[in-house]
């Protein structure tokens, strides 16, 4: 498909309302831009199916967005904050009932027929991130930015430090309020009157007037959308797709009233659904659980309709689309540069080895792409945006040459930093997006190259600091493995220790310990125990999945650690009482000094108590500890305990206490 054709068939979702089939987006397609294409169909199908841009009715049918959508009710619950200033901060409380390309701001809000007023209310950017949370927590702040250009001249100013004060539109929402005598715990119901233009009617519903039972069925239908959208999509590329696919699937019930508003539903009402982190961004996911890692790049950029080089590319972990080579070129003009090899060497890092005839199909389509832009190509003209998109390409070929020297396998991947190639993923398909603006001669205005810079020195930052963290983890790794067991080998076998790793699930509290072959899972629950500062409360099981995850067998305490690696079994899980879970992973054998004593080598994070219930309530304790009143943050630390010092994690301490322990023991 052309850029033309890809915007006609969005263009084409964005107004139709009624379910349609492939010959309809096709022909409407071909209507506005009628070149040609044999696969135009199957490229259509593709691009919908893929990105997930429309939901599917059968083996031939469609429904857009704007067509599940409009018209819908749904819930919007002011907070107390809102009441007491008489505003309604329209922030994430839309998704996905408008369109996602209109920002908040954009929306219009009626009361019984006419237009509610906007104000601008002021305050520290803080207090305003929680409206915007819904969209991915690390989103919050580039939506309060984008709010008005006052706010993104003052965020920009600098990158890396918030803003003393903003301001943002609100809805004035004081008649409304007074008219209808609203009181905390009333609710509004949203008519959806325009998806495609962000237009909603606005009435009142009392806190009594619906039924817990016709709430709960709700609440039912809500929790299974989510989490079939969960099983079925994974993560997904934004939290708004999530949700869209929540309500797709939660089915007519959950698209209805009775309901709860999203934000009580997601951070009040349930139990099974969680944010999580999913590398430098947040997903919604099942509570207590992480979102596994990929073990490559995940081609968020990469076009599902490929041409011949960009699915050659694909294969090598090159997920980058044409426009994306094209920028490399001008790059390239940029520097006065017409050695095609080195053009090559940054799109394609040397690490990745390219066949005589994949070289030479690459070579052919940079030397005529490079023939062409030359014959136009201006370095005066060119001047604002060459160096933006210099460091741009140097990043990109960075990440890519990084993604392959780590998928060489000349280290254990259960030693990576979490998450390590969706950061990388996310890094790769931001840089190849603005690699896409770039493949232009034409300078955007000054405020978009700023943003771009921004944006740049953020992800070169992360990628700094991810390599940093996978430098150290190669470096232990190294240090650690200085003993090679080979099947069969039960001498050596017999004195090896073992890296333990314990992830507690749905918190970022880890801990690596070092323990000798022969120790049992009942030693190990011992070690756990006391790494997390636990008291041994309640019962506690050890389990793990088949060879092929589809079934779960529990394991017998006196189990041993080398008897687990010999049998080829590394990750097991940690079932404590009916809350907490841990994921213990068995990482690479230790060669134990003379004196060795089982020992905490690494963690981090300040483990939750025991008696707290689960993750998902240990993460509204510490939001309360942060951000709450004077009364909740005494509330969370009467929870949390005296001690209790968030991130905190007291190695020295840690070690102590395992000394202690297993000189009892013996």
């Amino acid at each position: 498909m052309t850029p033309m054709q890809e915007d006609a068939l969005y263009d084409f979702l964005e107004n139709v309302t009624e379910p349609f089939t492939l010959e309809d987006v096709t022909a409407f397609v071909y209507m506005l831009e009628p070149k040609r294409n044999a696969r135009m169909a199957m490229e259509i199908a593709a691009l919908i199916d893929s990105r997930n841009i429309a939901f599917r009715l059968d083996k031939r049918q469609w429904v857009s967005r704007r067509g599940c959508f409009e018209p819908v009710r749904f819930v919007i619950n002011p907070s107390r904050l809102e009441l007491l200033n008489g505003i309604l901060i329209p922030g994430h409380r839309c998704v996905p009932f408008a369109n996602p390309l209109l920002m908040p701001q954009e929306y219009k809000f009626f009361w019984k027929g006419s237009v509610i007023p906007g104000t601008t209310t002021e305050g520290a950017p803080e207090d305003f991130y929680p409206f915007y949370c819904i969209f991915g927590e690390e989103y919050a702040p580039q939506y309060v930015a984008r709010d008005n250009p006052e706010n993104e001249s003052a965020f920009n100013c600098d990158p890396y430090e918030d803003p003393p004060e903003v301001s943002i539109h609100t809805l004035d929402m004081r008649n409304v309020y007074r008219e209808s005598s609203f009181v905390p715990g009333d609710h509004f119901v949203a008519h959806n009157l325009d998806w495609k233009e962000g237009r909603f009617e606005l009435e009142k519903v009392g806190k009594d007037e619906w039924s817990q039972t016709d709430l709960y069925h709700w609440l039912e239908a809500a929790e299974g959308g989510f989490e079939d959208s969960f099983a079925l999509l994974g993560p997904g590329t934004s939290t708004e797709e999530q949700i869209a696919y929540a309500y797709w699937y939660g089915g007519k019930r959950m698209r209805e009233v009775p309901a709860y508003s999203l934000e009580d539903f997601l951070y009040e009402k349930n139990d099974r659904i969680e944010t999580v982190p999913y590398g430098i961004e947040t997903r919604f996911w099942f509570a207590g659980k992480e979102i596994p890692d990929n073990k490559e790049l995940a081609g968020l950029a990469v076009p599902p309709d490929r041409t011949m080089v960009e699915d050659m590319l694909f294969k090598r972990n090159v997920p980058i689309s044409e426009y994306v080579i094209l920028s490399y070129v001008r790059d390239a003009l940029f520097r006065n540069e017409k050695d095609i090899d080195r053009v090559i060497d940054r799109v394609v890092p040397p690490v990745i080895h390219l066949e005589e005839a994949e070289w030479d199909i690459l070579a052919d389509y940079i030397s005529d792409a490079m023939e062409e832009l030359w014959e136009h190509y201006s370095l005066f003209s060119d001047q604002s945006i060459g160096p933006v998109r210099q460091r741009v390409a140097e990043l990109h070929t960075a990440v890519i040459d990084l993604a392959a020297r780590l998928q060489k396998g000349d280290i254990d991947s259960s030693w990576l930093p979490k998450h390590v190639f969706i950061v990388l993923s996310q890094i790769q398909g931001h840089a190849a997006s603005l690699l896409e603006d770039l493949d232009t001669d034409k300078a955007p205005p000054e405020s978009e190259l700023e943003a771009m810079d921004n944006s740049l020195d953020s992800m070169i930052e992360t990628y700094g600091d991810i390599k940093e963290l996978i430098d150290g983890a190669m470096d232990n790794f190294r240090r650690n493995n200085l003993l090679v067991i080979r099947k069969g080998n039960d001498k050596a076998a017999e004195g090896a220790w073992w890296s333990i790793q314990i992830s507690v699930s749905g918190t970022e509290v880890w801990r690596r310990a070092l323990v000798p072959g022969d120790c049992t899972l009942k030693e190990l629950h011992l070690l756990i125990q006391t790494c997390l500062d636990w008291k041994d409360s309640y019962h506690y099981r050890f389990s793990h999945k088949s060879n092929n995850g589809a079934d779960v067998k529990n394991l017998d305490e006196k189990t041993r650690i080398k008897a687990l690696r010999n049998g080829g079994i590394t990750e097991l899980l940690y079932e404590y009482g009916t809350k907490w879970n841990a994921k213990v992973i068995i990482l690479s054998p230790y060669q134990p000094g003379k004196n060795e004593v089982i020992r905490c080598a690494a963690g981090a994070g300040a483990a939750p108590p025991e008696i707290i219930e689960g993750p998902l309530r240990f993460k509204k304790i510490l939001g309360a500890l942060e951000n709450g009143s004077d009364m909740e943050k005494q509330a969370a630390l009467h929870e949390l305990g005296p001690d209790f010092v968030p991130g905190l994690f007291d190695m020295e301490l840690c070690n102590r206490n395992l000394s202690a322990v297993y000189s009892v023991e013996k």
